[in-house]
């Protein structure tokens, strides 16, 4: 008996110390209401997403090197674009918002028409090396754009209907 006495103290006590604080747990329990936070933030803090960045000088890596629009647009061209764009990328791609890739519309504000085609053209390059389709990358879920084998004649179309969207 007095062997297990000690025992029985510590049991008790151990129990007794583990019980404690379930008023205050109950309190603070599961909610479904908005919690308001600060959203007052320094700049310093504050991260453009790579979708809303501006690079007008990056040509990004494949085989356009350089590429000068027309100032009017081919609209037999951006016809063909369309209807390639609505074939082969509204999988991932809605021309006005985004979705599993970035959306179209405004893309050539932000980028260039070498960038754009070389990411149509030659997406698993750019993905491995070209810093701002590493963002998007990370930026989208590291849902990669698959190479889908376009042509250059074809992308050239798909960016012509870029254009449209502006």
């Amino acid at each position: 008996m007095q062997k297990t006495l000690p025992y029985l103290y510590l049991l008790i006590t151990v129990l007794f110390l583990s019980c404690g604080g379930k008023e205050k747990k109950k309190k603070e329990g599961f909610t479904y209401e908005k919690i308001q936070t600060d959203t007052k933030q320094s700049n310093n803090n504050v991260k453009t997403l790579a979708s809303e960045k501006v690079d007008l000088k990056n040509k990004g890596i494949g085989p356009i090197s350089e590429l000068k629009l027309p100032e009017n647009i081919d609209q037999n061209l951006a016809k063909n674009g369309e209807a390639i764009f609505k074939k082969m990328c509204t999988a991932c791609h809605r021309p006005d918002k985004k979705f599993i890739g970035p959306a179209p519309k405004g893309i050539l504000k932000t980028r260039t028409p070498e960038w754009i085609m070389n990411m149509i053209l030659n997406p698993e390059e750019m993905l491995r090396k070209d810093p701002l389709a590493k963002e998007l990358l990370a930026e989208f879920n590291y849902a990669p754009m698959i190479k889908q084998d376009i042509t250059e004649s074809d992308a050239r179309a798909i960016l012509e209907y870029y254009r449209t969207l502006e």
